[in-house]
């Protein structure tokens, strides 16, 4: 009887994607109702940085919310929408 030694090759663990969350400005909402969304929305965020991100949309016409797996970026996109907001997201490259 032969003993085998199986080489176990280590597991690469491939890092997900992440993706950008970003939101457009709009003319609809107001600044205050915005920096709400984004605070329920992203539950990580604090007022100072929804605060930050909804002035960066107001003067450049987007701003980047959040970067995280794609899983959770089409979850804040969609939530963010659903509140009147316009936002996409893409790679992060």
């Amino acid at each position: 009887m032969s003993v085998e030694t199986v080489q176990k090759s280590a597991t690469v663990r491939k890092i997900a994607p992440r993706y950008r969350v970003l939101l457009h400005n709009d003319e609809f909402n107001s600044m205050e109702y915005v920096v709400q969304v984004l605070i329920k929305t992203v539950p990580s965020l604090t007022q100072p940085q929804a605060v930050s991100i909804m002035m960066e949309a107001h003067t450049n016409g987007l701003a980047l919310v959040i970067t995280c797996a794609q899983e959770h970026a089409e979850f804040y996109c969609e939530t963010l929408k659903t509140h009147g907001l316009i936002s996409t997201i893409e790679p992060d490259e």
